[in-house]
């Protein structure tokens, strides 16, 4: 049986009783089939070149922090020091990352994308953004702020200065 799903226009706008159930079910559904169809559209991208979802997160933390250490790595992706290394062994051997040691800690890893990295992370970007920006047009620059700002508040406070350094706020 196959339901026709509402144009955005459609859609009614969040209740007035809006910390209901019922509506807290509702964006947590529209959070998680959001983030599923986002990730989707680069998955054959990242297949046809033997790599999954884990190393592409790697790839795009790495664009946007160069010289990002192993350790600020693995705080930024939640994962296990192992799984990371795993995903890290990976792409060094591929050539996409570049590690050297650090400047005053010659014990640190700094981690940084080669030119076939950015290349990369680029093309996977590109599908990423266009999607990104499909939405955020439909839904207009209000809304947009308002996503953010619901985001935000799922951030845990600990954690807020280590997001926000991403983007310089």
């Amino acid at each position: 049986m196959s339901v026709q799903a509402p144009s955005p226009s459609q859609i009614a706008p969040a209740s007035p009783l809006f910390l209901r159930e019922d509506e807290i079910r509702r964006g947590i559904e529209m959070l998680y089939f959001g983030y599923s169809a986002l990730t989707r559209s680069i998955d054959e991208g990242l297949a046809a070149q033997g790599l999954g979802r884990a190393h592409h997160r790697a790839l795009y933390f790495i664009s946007r922090q160069p010289d990002l250490t192993v350790k600020d790595l693995l705080r930024l992706l939640a994962i296990t020091k192992q799984s990371l290394g795993r995903v890290l062994n990976d792409l060094i051997e591929r050539g996409y990352i570049e590690t050297r040691p650090g400047s005053s800690d010659r014990r640190q890893k700094l981690l940084r994308l080669s030119a076939a990295g950015r290349a990369l992370e680029a093309e996977l970007f590109r599908a990423l953004r266009e999607k990104m920006a499909a939405a955020y047009a439909q839904a207009g620059q209000g809304s947009v702020t308002g996503f953010w700002r619901v985001m935000e508040g799922l951030i845990p406070d600990a954690d807020r200065s280590m997001v926000f350094g991403l983007s310089g706020g």
